[in-house]
């Protein structure tokens, strides 16, 4: 079998179509989740800690940095090495909200699925009855 046969079989396999479609559908969610992030959950949370964003917290890591800088965006314009712990929160934050998210779709997908019903058993295999009838003939000797 040539290697682009198997590359057909395998890129045609249910599998592959389904995790190229939650690929998909993960990164357009992503984009969903960034905005819930950033324009719904942090406005209120920064005012609950006294108005502060978390996507401005930072700390400049140069020792020649001239004077204070207000935004990130400040300190990286003036080419000043940030660590930008502020952008992290907000990282995790998105993290657990995408977690949930996929814990509740997966949760809610394995109740939809049917049981299976379980098989009724069709009698013992082959081998164990070709036994018996081995035991019983070697009984009757």
């Amino acid at each position: 079998m040539s290697i682009l046969q198997e590359f057909k079989d395998f890129a045609s396999r249910g599998n592959v179509v389904d995790l190229a479609v939650g690929v998909i559908i993960g990164a357009a969610f992503t984009a969903i989740v960034t905005s819930l992030v950033n324009d719904v959950l942090m406005p209120p949370l920064g005012v609950l800690i006294g108005g502060v964003d978390f996507s401005n917290y930072f700390v400049v890591l140069s020792t020649t940095a001239a004077g204070p800088f207000p935004s990130i965006d400040a300190a990286q314009k003036a080419g000043v090495a940030t660590l930008n712990y502020g952008l992290f929160i907000n990282a995790c934050i998105k993290f657990v909200i995408v977690a949930f998210a996929v814990f509740i779709l997966v949760k809610q997908v394995n109740r939809l699925k049917k049981p299976e019903a379980p098989k009724a058993p069709s009698g013992p295999p082959r081998s164990e009855v070709l036994l018996e009838e081995i035991r019983d003939v070697l009984k009757a000797k």
